[in-house]
């Protein structure tokens, strides 16, 4: 079989501000793969089927000199991150020839992964598609249910604020705090995505845009349990209404990830409230809670229990756009590179 075209998805520059497709990010359809001769060397080739794009990714695009908890991004090469592949063939016992791994990819249409630790076979029994599992079924459900059972000490009755609510994160955490009996107060920033946060539960919903948030939890709180994505305003709002003893699940602060947020005014009610502030990583949390994550929620979200919306690009020259989306808030769903068919 004659060498075929094998697209990759580079990384260009350090942003300023937001990412620019062709100069954060660049594709690239020059590379080519042999697929029935390239080496292995014990591992396994992988053809991509979907790529998740995430919030997060944002802080990959830095100096390499400049340290965090995931690695920077290299520039001239592909970027990574969760998706879904068919193994095409394989060298390592762990993994065969027409398994469906689950793990961080790179952002290539065919790539040789060295060795299985980090991947995940995908029985997918419930037959939900591919692209749930870079979703609601994936990181983002994962980051929402881990953190949900670990820290929100939920009591039925009690008030939580979701920022960034239709989000793929903040969607589940509103539906897993309805389970347990809670009021839920919601924003996003559309009138779509504020009538998505309705559909699925939410009690008070607004839009983040064209609502004042301190005026909001004035009105409906003090909120028990806050389940930030965005820090800045939000953050400080949620603070000045915030019950006494209130638990702040601090998961992400997408209002400074491309510029400077607002600073924060009211951090001393941290003091006089008593309040409990957990900053997590939904990795460290894996091991307590993964296998249960994948009996449960896969089942839930095929029998309808668990809602959820996509925003899926097909084809890998998209993904820088969609990774400008996401960090500007134009995405309508949980964002998807469909990169190949079976």
């Amino acid at each position: 079989m004659a060498p075929i075209k094998n697209g990759r998805l580079l990384f260009g520059e350090v942003p300023t501000g937001f990412p620019e497709p062709g100069k954060t990010t660049i594709y690239d359809d020059s590379d080519t793969i042999d697929l029935e001769n390239v080496p292995l060397q014990g591992g396994f080739l992988v053809k991509t089927l979907v790529l998740s794009i995430d919030p997060y990714l944002r802080g990959k695009m830095r100096d390499p000199d400049v340290k965090s908890y995931s690695a920077a991004f290299i520039k001239g090469e592909p970027l990574h991150n969760f998706g879904v592949g068919v193994v095409l063939r394989s060298e390592n016992s762990s993994v065969k020839a027409g398994d469906h791994v689950y793990g961080v990819f790179t952002f290539q249409e065919y790539f040789v992964a060295p060795k299985f630790e980090g991947f995940r076979i995908l029985a997918n029994e419930e037959k939900i598609p591919w692209s749930v599992y870079v979703g609601v079924a994936g990181m983002p459900g994962q980051t929402a249910y881990y953190a949900w059972k670990e820290y929100a000490a939920a009591k039925k009755g009690e008030v939580a604020f979701v920022s960034a609510g239709a989000g793929p994160v903040g969607s589940f955490v509103i539906q897993l705090a309805k389970a347990q009996g809670l009021k839920v107060i919601a924003s996003a920033g559309s009138e779509e995505k504020v009538n998505f946060m309705k559909s699925i539960g939410a009690d008070v919903v607004f839009n983040y845009k064209t609502q004042n948030t301190a005026e909001v939890l004035a009105k409906e709180g003090p909120v028990n349990v806050y389940w930030d994505n965005v820090g800045g305003e939000t953050f400080d709002a949620a603070l000045q209404h915030a019950a006494n003893e209130a638990r702040f699940l601090e998961c992400g602060m997408i209002s400074g990830y491309n510029g400077q947020a607002p600073p924060v005014k009211n951090l001393m009610y941290i003091v006089s409230k008593q309040l409990k502030i957990y900053g997590f990583l939904v990795f460290a949390l894996s091991a307590k809670y993964e296998d249960e994550f994948y009996k449960v929620v896969p089942r839930q979200i095929a029998n309808g229990e668990i809602k959820y919306t996509e925003d899926i690009k097909n084809g890998l020259q998209y993904a820088g756009h969609a990774i400008y989306e996401v960090q500007a808030g134009k995405n309508k769903g949980k964002s998807v590179i469909l990169v190949a068919e079976e």
